[in-house]
This record gives structure tokens, C-alpha cells and sequence, in this order.
């Protein structure tokens, strides 16, 4: 069994695989224009929960939001499952690729065979396109893979039914209404006025507010955890801003891409501007990453090297305050 579906790689998995999606569907929609209007930018601390035995930091909305909001705001039909059983699962799933489905899936990273070991890890927020079948393997379009791969249907099952946080319990999704017509203009200044709420947010653990709250955390850990768990949460948080599903810096040149595109739709010069603002925000966020990263791996030459990098974060989080004021007043 093989459905009719085009790969296209992105920089994002959701972003990627709702492009895709919607691609095949008949609506031309980029990556950067679903993460945009799927409000996918943001930034939340949660010191409480532990991703790979550090604080979990996220820089993007909760899994599936942004292909949710993206249906809601262009008025799609998405049509999505959970399974209690992998018997069922795998049914439901056999049954749209027989009837030419590609369908999204949400699965744990950690046996995706295809991905190299050290991207490997216990994180269940990753997202494919299965496409086809045979007899040993289900046909996968992974969209920050470069070209198509496959995994065995006991793999599948493992991924599809990962345990732990965000556990996909064999979750799939796929559009099932694409309207004629859709209005993007309306779609995307809902998206921006989203993404400015969020990260203009008054909670101290949400947007810019966030980061300059894990900026004071990052100058106490050394004391307070000792060299060797500081270093580990330091890398965690590197790990999740630029390796794994893109991340905060990743994810503010696709949103600068986003506004570009916006500027041409919305006629507005403004976003423009605004858009080359954010990639050099994009840039610091990158320069954050590589500083931080020779401190945990003991190549930093300076003597105050913690209280450096957070000196960078937080100039990070005043001029994201400024940039979303000045969006949000943009398309007010």
C-alpha cells in the first residue's frame, strides 16, 4: 500500500508535517506560515517537571497546537485519534492508507531507528507522516529527515505507543475538509496577536517574563547544584533550544520567515522590518547556545562564564519585550 504524498523536508517536525499535510490536501501552505499562524512561538520554564533529570524548558506551544490552531483559524476539518490498544491503532491506520490517507502521527523519539543515537532520547512530542506500507515496514515521510525512510511495524507500534510525558497513545491526525477558499489575512493577525499574548504574558514562568526568570536561575546554579548538575542542566537547555524540534533559536528564523511572508499578504511594511529585527535575535539566541555550550564542556576561558551567559539571556529577553510590543502595535 503507498498513497499519493510528496516529502518535503522543514526545520520543524509539526510544522513540517501540517505543511505537508495540507500540501497534499490541495493548500499551498509554507512552514513558516503554519507556524505563524499557529502561534507556535513561545517560551514556558517548569522547574517542576524533568526532562532528562533537568528543568523542563519549551520553546514552542504544547504538541498539536499548532496544527489545532491553524484548522481553527482557516476553518479546516482535522480528524484526529487516540487508541487504547496497538491492535486498533494499527487497524485504523492500515485503513487510511488504503484509502490513500498519508496520516500525521505524534510518536517518542527514542526507537526511531533511522535517527543517529545521540538524537536518541525518552521525548514523546515528535511528529511523521506514515505514507505506505509493506510487508516488514510502514513507509515514513519524517520532515526534518532529508529524503523518505521506513520503519519495521514493531518499531512503528513502539513509537506510536511510548510511555512517559506526552505519551502519543498511538495517536494519529489528518486533515478531512480543506475549504475553497480560505482567509489568510484574518488567520495570520490572530496568529501574531496570539504569539505576542503569550510571550508579553504577566506569569513569571511564561514568555519573555520566563526567560529572564531561567537568566537569574542559570547565575545560581553553580552554587547552588554543584558544576557537574549545573553543566547538565546548561546542556539540556542547549539541547532542547537547538537540537531537538528546532528550538528557541531555530524557531525565530522561521518566524522572521513567517513575517516576510506576512508583510506581502498584509501589505504591511512594518512586519518587514520587524522580521529582520527578529533574526538578529535569532542570531544572539545561536551566540547564547555556543557560549553556553563551552562552558559544559569545559572550554570556556572565563572566570565569571555563568553570570556571562546569563547577562546574554536576559539582554535576549528585554529586547523580545520591545520586539513584541512593537509587533503587537504593528497589526493593532
Amino acid at each position: 500500500m503507498q498513497t499519493t504524498f510528496t516529502h518535503h523536508q522543514s526545520a520543524h517536525c509539526e510544522n513540517g508535517v501540517a505543511s505537508n499535510l495540507l500540501k497534499n490536501s490541495g493548500l499551498n501552505l509554507s512552514e513558516p506560515m503554519v507556524f505563524g499562524i499557529g502561534s507556535g512561538l513561545f517560551f514556558v520554564y517548569l522547574p517542576f517537571i524533568k526532562v532528562n533529570y533537568a528543568p523542563a524548558i519549551s520553546y514552542r506551544t504544547l504538541p498539536g497546537q499548532i496544527f489545532r490552531r491553524v484548522a481553527n483559524r482557516l476553518h479546516l476539518k482535522i480528524k484526529r485519534q487516540k487508541f487504547s490498544s496497538v491492535s486498533k491503532a494499527s487497524q485504523a491506520l492500515d485503513e487510511n492508507l488504503k484509502n490513500n490517507i498519508p496520516t500525521g502521527l505524534q510518536v517518542g523519539v527514542y526507537n526511531l531507528t533511522y535517527f543517529p543515537d545521540e538524537y536518541r532520547f525518552h521525548f514523546n512530542a515528535h511528529n511523521l507522516v506514515v505514507y505506505g506500507k509493506t510487508d516488514t515496514d510502514y513507509l515514513i515521510s519524517d520532515p526534518v529527515m532529508e529524503t523518505v525512510t521506513t520503519l519495521t511495524h514493531d518499531d512503528l507500534d513502539k513509537v506510536r505507543f511510548a510511555k512517559g510525558a506526552f505519551a502519543p497513545k498511538g495517536q494519529m491526525y489528518y486533515p478531512i475538509h480543506i475549504p475553497e477558499n480560505v482567509d489568510l489575512k484574518s488567520a495570520i493577525i490572530k496568529g501574531i496577536k496570539n504569539t505576542c499574548r503569550d510571550m508579553l504574558a504577566p506569569m513569571p514562568i511564561i514568555g519573555v517574563k520566563g526567560i529572564k526568570l531561567v537568566s537569574g536561575k542559570i547565575r545560581k546554579w553553580p552554587l547552588k547544584h554543584g558544576t557537574k548538575k549545573a553543566n547538565h542542566y546548561l546542556a539540556q537547555m542547549v539541547r532542547m533550544q537547538e537540537e531537538i524540534g528546532t528550538g528557541g533559536g531555530g524557531f525565530r528564523f522561521i518566524y522572521a520567515a513567517f513575517l516576510q511572508e506576512a508583510a506581502v499578504i498584509l501589505n504591511n511594511e512594518d512586519l518587514k522590518i520587524l522580521s529582520k529585527e527578529m533574526t538578529q535575535i535569532g542570531d544572539s539566541w545561536r551566540d547564547f547556545a555556543v557560549e553556553a555550550s563551552r562552558i559544559y564542556k569545559n572550554r570556556s576561558a572565563k572566570n565569571d562564564a555563568y553570570n556571562t551567559i546569563a547577562d546574554q539571556l536576559l539582554d535576549i529577553a528585554n529586547r523580545e519585550e520591545v520586539f513584541f510590543k512593537k509587533l503587537k502595535k504593528a497589526i493593532s
